[in-house]
C-alpha cells in the first residue's frame, strides 16, 4: 500500500512538473489589476506553481502562498491518518500472528489464558483481521485523500490571492425607512459602478 501511495505522489509530482513546463513555455504574461488602490500584478502561473510545490512536499504551496499557519494543519491531518494507518496495521498482524499459530497447533499466542482456554474465539481473531484489514485501508484511503485536498487547497488559495476586490463592485445592507407607514425595510443592494 505503501508502493501504491508513492506512485500516486510521484504521477502527481510528474503531472503537475509537466503542467508547469508547459506554462513556462507561454511567455508569462503579466496582467495589472485595474485597482485604484492596489498595484499588485496577476501572475497566471501562480496556481499551478502552488500545486506543484504541494504535492512534492505537503505544506510546500501553503508557504508558497505566505499562509504558513496552514502548514501544521496540513501535516496534523496527513500524519493523523498515517498514525491510525500504522497503528490498524500493528493490530491486524498481531490478530494474524495469532491465528496462524492457532492453526499450526500452538497455544501460546498473546489471547490465551493460563489455563489453555482463549480470551478470543478463532472466529474473534478472523473478524479482528477483517475489521483492521478494513481499518487500515480506510485509513490510507482518507490519508491519501489529505494529501489531494492539500494540493487542491494551495491552487485554490493562489487563485484567490489574486481575486479582484474592486470598490465598484460591492454588496451591502442598507435599511430604507418607508415614511407614509412608519415601517424599516431591510434589504441587500449590489452596487456596479461603470
Amino acid at each position: 500500500m505503501i508502493k501504491k501511495l508513492w506512485l500516486t505522489a510521484l504521477f502527481l509530482c510528474t503531472f503537475f512538473g509537466m503542467q508547469a513546463q508547459d506554462d513556462e513555455k507561454i511567455d508569462k504574461e503579466v496582467v495589472p489589476l485595474n485597482n485604484k488602490n492596489n498595484s499588485a500584478e496577476l501572475d497566471p502561473l501562480r496556481p499551478a506553481k502552488a500545486a506543484f510545490f504541494s504535492a512534492v512536499l505537503p505544506g510546500l504551496g501553503q508557504a508558497y502562498n505566505k499562509k504558513y499557519w496552514k502548514i501544521p494543519i496540513v501535516y496534523g491531518a496527513i500524519g493523523t491518518g498515517l498514525y491510525f494507518y500504522f497503528e490498524n496495521n500493528n493490530l491486524y498482524k498481531r490478530y494474524r500472528t495469532a491465528y496462524k499459530r492457532r492453526l499450526a497447533g500452538f497455544t501460546d499466542d498473546e489471547f490465551y489464558g493460563p489455563e489453555d482456554i482463549p480470551f478470543i474465539s478463532d472466529e474473534a481473531l478472523i473478524r479482528a483481521q477483517r475489521t483492521l484489514k478494513r481499518n487500515k485501508e480506510l485509513s490510507m484511503l482518507v490519508t491519501v485523500g489529505l494529501y489531494v485536498l492539500n494540493i487542491i487547497e494551495a491552487n485554490v488559495d493562489a487563485h484567490l490571492i489574486q481575486y479582484n476586490l474592486d470598490e465598484n463592485l460591492a454588496l451591502k445592507p442598507f435599511i430604507d425607512f418607508n415614511n407614509p407607514n412608519y415601517n424599516a425595510q431591510m434589504g441587500l443592494s449590489i452596487n456596479l459602478k461603470f
